[in-house]
């Protein structure tokens, strides 16, 4: 298979479709676009329109195009990560991996232009993040949901903003940032360094302020990371997690139970913030993105350091700094429910405290229903006038509300 069948493919496929985050070649299967969350087919002259296992093969081959350090990896962990380009169309990055005895291959697609926060409609607390100079910025959430363009919109700013070095450790390089105010240093994992860990160690003598890191993957990266912030650096990377608690569990999961004690210690230190996301279905039929927000105060860090405990859970830390722009998920949805942004199911579905939400939900609707009713009431005015005889002095108007009752029902909460 040459270049100009593979680009073909791949251009007819992203164009077949709005807004086109992911691209699924498995055999046997039509190649599949996913748009707005949802997958839909993209047929081609083959029976059934289904992908052969000599096309799948045959694309997984010329995208490793002989890569020793690919073939090492995909024989070893049957899977590997690298990067391709269509020439004016898009960037992607590519994951083939083995299944049922032949390859697949998904590809993520990257955005055209350079995130900006602005752009991503992200809450103003992300300007004050970005204040921070030291620590660790964590941002977590499942695969697909959106990480990688949030850190993209922070460092964007950053570069537009800070006359500092940044040194970039990702795999692959997802975004080319144009020269700013900010230098930047981007390297890839496998081209540039050999592992997280190891281009960590090497980037603190490369003189940054600010680190990225693509994805903090194991004990050795973690331990690198926080002693980066402790020597002055900001450090930004992302996990696989899906809140504040799973996060902090998910970092002292790389260290044995002896370390635990000093590792709380060191995290509640360095940790400037974690942000979580989610992209959630919106009443428009896009996505939108749900945001949760904590940064480092007493409560967090003794949640940190000792545990979670009654009083003292992450969520309730959370909702309790809402004046200093941290939020929840269930305070960004019951935000974004009141817009009519997304449905009851949808904040239902997404939230963490169901029995909340479902009580907060019912609230706004018997407010929304009580607002309605006094809106189509009306109201009837008459005035009064009387004057006392023995002065002949007017007296003051007064003014008499007489409801007009109205035959609309108040509107009621579903079951």
């Amino acid at each position: 298979m040459d270049r100009a069948t593979v680009d073909a493919l791949l251009a007819g496929m992203i164009q077949s479709a709005d807004h086109v985050s992911d691209l699924v070649l498995i055999e046997g299967k039509t190649p599949l676009v996913e748009s707005h969350g949802r997958l839909q087919e993209f047929p081609i002259d083959t029976p059934g329109s289904a992908l052969t296992s000599q096309i799948v093969e045959a694309m997984a081959d010329y995208i490793i195009d002989g890569n020793e350090r690919l073939l090492s990896m995909y024989a070893g962990s049957g899977s590997c990560d690298t990067s391709y380009e269509v020439p004016g169309i898009a960037r992607f990055r590519v994951n083939i991996y083995r299944h049922n005895a032949g390859r697949a291959l998904v590809m993520r697609k990257f955005p055209s232009s350079i995130p900006t926060l602005e752009g991503l409609a992200l809450p103003g607390i992300f300007r004050e993040i970005l204040k921070e100079r030291n620590g660790i910025i964590l941002v977590t959430g499942a695969t697909g949901s959106g990480k990688t363009t949030t850190l993209a919109a922070m460092l964007n700013q950053i570069n537009q903003t800070e006359p500092i070095h940044i040194v970039t450790l990702e795999d692959p390089i997802e975004f080319i940032y144009p020269p700013a105010t900010a230098a930047i240093s981007q390297r890839e994992l496998g081209r540039d360094f050999e592992s997280f860990a190891q281009g960590l160690r090497v980037a603190l003598r490369q003189a940054p302020k600010a680190i990225l890191i693509g994805e903090i993957r194991d004990r050795e990266t973690m331990e690198i990371a926080m002693t980066a912030s402790e020597t002055g650096h900001i450090v930004f990377s992302t996990l696989h997690t899906i809140n504040a608690g799973q996060t902090i569990n998910r970092i002292l999961g790389f260290f044995s139970r002896d370390e635990e004690e000093q590792v709380r210690y060191r995290l509640a230190d360095t940790v400037r913030y974690i942000v979580s996301q989610r992209l959630v279905a919106s009443t428009s039929g896009k996505r939108l993105l749900a945001t949760e927000v904590i940064g480092s105060s007493l409560r967090t860090r003794e949640s940190i350091r000792y545990g979670e405990s009654e009083g003292k859970t992450f969520h309730e830390i959370i909702e309790a700094g809402s004046t200093l722009g941290w939020h929840s998920f269930d305070q960004t949805l019951l935000k974004a429910y009141r817009e009519n942004l997304v449905t009851e199911e949808t904040a239902l579905f997404y939230c963490t405290d169901r029995n909340r939400m479902r009580r907060d939900i019912d609230l706004l609707l018997k407010i929304k229903g009580d607002a309605e009713q006094n809106a189509g009431s009306g109201l009837k005015m008459t005035s009064s006038k009387s004057t006392d005889t023995a002065t002949s002095v007017e007296k003051p108007r007064t003014t008499v509300i007489q409801p007009r009752l109205s035959k609309t029902p108040v509107a009621t909460a579903p079951n």
